[in-house]
């Protein structure tokens, strides 16, 4: 059926379905031409990308232009390190490195101030000298065998206390011979009633005497000297039961450290195992059918106890033995005889009591009889021993 309008011709139903048809058709290619055409940029996007060219111009520009020399100049487009990683890193890394280091020398700087508050002796000996003394002594070369007895004593060195660790500092001792190589014997030759061979077998047993006596380990420690006891005669008189009384009851009369160096385990002990030794011995022709070894030798004993404290305890022994010829003496070949002793002791207490020597440690404030007299020099070995009270010493 057809459609008529109220003033006009009738237009069929499939007329107007085509027309429609038609227009969306013509609707939709006309939206997508218009989506493919290119767009026109916005106004703020030429502005920047105009801006852009001109800067990129006036560096071309900028680069082709020569400087003052004649040299061609590069201008960089940005600061330098403007923006670069590299150069930020390297300068925070310099940062902290100084930082570090500043940080180690404060570390270091308080552990030095601790150390001067703990031990001020340390900056003290520095400024006072006695650091370089010390270093000095401790390159000193040993010294020579003392062939003949000294005419005075060792010169003065920068006076010292004694440690674990270095028992002889500040002590002249230090540059003497360690035990029994301090303990030289002489060229044998033949004297009096001697050959040079029986002069040599005697001063070989002098020498093992003074080791056994001031240096064996075990008479140091309070034991039995047998060592030196078998090398002296039975057949002299008195002197092997004085000797033995000695041992066994010891008394202020008769004390075995009269010849023998011993201290009391229980109440000192040695530093190390090291004692200094310097000395001489020589022979002598005595009465007919008598030939003397004259022995001088100074023994300085490091001695510590339970509270770390330590202290020099200094032995001289002068020793005549006497060699006597059995054909015309009472004595036995090969043996030795006593025939004077004496010895001197210091830094130790003046009462050898129980048959020992007793350091006097410094921090000692213990009773009994206390030094006195005119003070000696323990190291000087110029003169004979005199006497045998108990002095005050000059250094230790």
């Amino acid at each position: 059926m057809g459609r008529q309008d109220a003033g006009g011709s009738g237009i069929s139903d499939e007329e107007w379905e085509r027309f429609g048809e038609q227009i969306a058709r013509e609707g939709r290619e006309g939206r997508e031409a218009a989506a493919d055409a290119p767009k026109e940029p916005s106004a703020r996007a030429r502005m920047v990308t105009e801006r852009l060219r001109r800067e990129e111009e006036e560096r071309s520009r900028a680069a082709g232009r020569d400087g003052p020399s004649g040299r061609r100049r590069t201008v960089p487009s940005e600061p330098p390190g403007w923006r670069t990683g590299p150069a930020w890193q390297e300068m925070e890394g310099r940062g902290r490195r100084r930082r570090g280091i500043k940080a180690t020398a404060a570390i270091v700087g308080i552990a030095a101030l601790a150390l001067i508050v703990v031990r001020p002796e340390l900056l003290i000996d520095r400024l006072t000298g006695k650091t370089e003394a010390r270093e000095a002594a401790a390159g000193a070369p040993p010294l020579p065998a003392e062939s003949v007895r000294p005419t005075a004593a060792p010169e003065a060195a920068y006076p010292d206390s004694p440690t674990l660790k270095e028992p002889f500092r500040g002590s002249p001792a230090a540059q003497w011979a360690d035990g029994a190589a301090g303990i030289e014997v002489p060229e044998a030759a033949a004297v009096g009633w001697m050959s040079k061979e029986q002069v040599a077998d005697a001063l070989s047993k002098a020498k093992r005497f003074l080791v056994a006596a001031d240096l064996d380990p075990a008479n140091l420690k309070g034991g039995r000297p047998e060592g030196a006891l078998a090398l002296l005669d039975p057949r002299q008189p008195e002197v092997p039961e004085r000797v033995e009384r000695s041992l066994a009851q010891p008394d202020g009369a008769d004390s075995p450290v009269l010849l023998f160096t011993r201290f009391d385990p229980a109440e000192a002990q040695p530093v190390g195992d090291v004692v200094k030794v310097r000395g001489s011995m020589r022979v002598a022709a005595g009465e007919p059918g008598e030939v003397l070894l004259v022995t001088d030798y100074t023994f300085v004993h490091p001695m510590t106890r339970a509270d770390r404290s330590v202290q020099r305890t200094i032995v001289r022994r002068q020793i005549t033995f006497s060699v006597l010829d059995p054909s015309r003496w009472q004595a036995t070949q090969g043996r030795l005889q006593l025939h004077t002793y004496k010895s001197e002791w210091s830094n130790v207490q003046c009462e050898a009591t129980r048959g020992f020597l007793h350091p006097d440690f410094p921090k000692d404030t213990s009773g009994g009889t206390r030094p006195s007299g005119t003070p000696r020099d323990p190291y000087d070995r110029s003169g004979d021993i005199q006497g045998d009270g108990c002095g005050t010493v000059t250094r230790s």
